[in-house]
């Protein structure tokens, strides 16, 4: 599977993702090719790109779950676009807790890992797309860390409107909720460290601050963007852990504990040069699976130092990254999954 700008599709490239429309209705399906005809109405969309799956890979499974959160995020986007419009022009808001608590309903409650889809971006609805994403992340986030019921609330709405309203508007809409501003606050100053190297905070964190600068980071690192390919989803969570000065660890736990990442049928690089399949996930090391090795065949613990020495997972390979080259009830049939 790889990223596609609109520039470079080509007639009979297969789509990794279907295309909806604002009412949720089905317009291109999965794995369907592309025509000249359908490359121009996919331009007037004003998408960045599309995910392309390579000439000989398979169509990867998707779960009644999966299709379910890709039609989620494209109803729920254009619901957030009218609000933030009707928000900006009268100052007060409408649906915005009625999308917030979509939000919390469908992924504030989750017993089990999902697959984070990245969505479809155009150069309107980016933003749009990020904040819901971003609320999507915070609300799983703060169910695995038994979060209160308020300030899960909090939190979705600070995602909702971080990006998308002006500090000035937030203040007159929350002045009884104080929380969501200081949210939002709190995460500016995590992210703008990042980029500044300046880790004295001068505040005290709260984990709604924390969640949301955790969820923001992750969206922005592996969404598609017109500044270069998206990272993958390792390398965004290695980053994450690398930068424990800014990001919260037991945060960045939430948001492992809360997506698929290395998974059974996921395709790796390892630091020696060879390719590999992921077969069992490791629960207390993301970044230690047991693979299968490509070359020669060899399962491959990662978790077992002794016999492996240094070796490890450099990154989901950059081509078929998601390929499940082993059905999941192959693995479950021989204890694997």
């Amino acid at each position: 599977m790889q990223f596609k700008r609109i520039s470079e599709l080509k007639d009979g490239m297969r789509l990794a993702r279907p295309i909806y429309n604002k009412n949720g209705v089905l317009l291109f399906e999965r794995d369907s090719k592309i025509t000249s005809a359908g490359i121009a109405s996919i331009q007037n969309f004003g998408l960045i790109g599309l995910f392309i799956l390579e000439p000989a890979e398979p169509c990867p499974p998707m779960t009644p779950e999966d299709i379910e959160f890709e039609r989620f995020q494209t109803v729920n986007v254009f619901s957030l676009m009218d609000e933030i419009a009707f928000v900006r022009a009268k100052g007060k808001t409408t649906k915005l807790p009625v999308i917030v608590a979509n939000v919390l309903k469908n992924y504030g409650h989750l017993d089990k890992k999902i697959n984070f889809i990245q969505s479809l971006r155009s150069a309107e609805d980016a933003v749009f797309k990020h904040a819901l994403n971003v609320a999507i992340l915070t609300a799983m986030i703060s169910n695995k860390l038994n979060a209160r019921v308020e300030e899960r609330t909090d939190a979705v709405t600070a995602a909702l409107l971080h990006r998308t309203v002006d500090q000035d508007v937030m203040e007159k809409l929350f002045t009884s909720t104080p929380n969501v501003r200081r949210y939002c606050f709190q995460a500016d100053k995590i992210i703008e460290g990042v980029k500044t190297g300046e880790t004295d905070l001068h505040v005290r964190l709260m984990d709604g601050g924390k969640i949301l600068a955790v969820a923001d980071a992750f969206d922005e690192m592996t969404a598609m963007h017109d500044g270069g390919t998206p990272e993958s989803e390792v390398a965004a969570v290695r980053y994450l852990m690398d930068h424990e000065d800014l990001f919260d660890h037991r945060v960045v736990m939430g948001l492992v504990d809360s997506i698929n990442i290395l998974v059974p049928g996921v395709c790796v690089e390892l630091n020696n040069g060879a390719k590999a399949l992921v077969l069992n996930e490791n629960r207390q090391n993301l970044f230690e699976p047991m693979v299968l090795s490509f070359q020669g065949n060899e399962i491959i613990d990662l978790g077992n130092h002794s016999m492996y020495g240094d070796l490890r997972i450099v990154d989901i390979m950059k081509t078929l990254d998601n390929r499940n080259v082993i059905d999941q009830e192959t693995l479950s049939k021989y204890g694997m999954a």
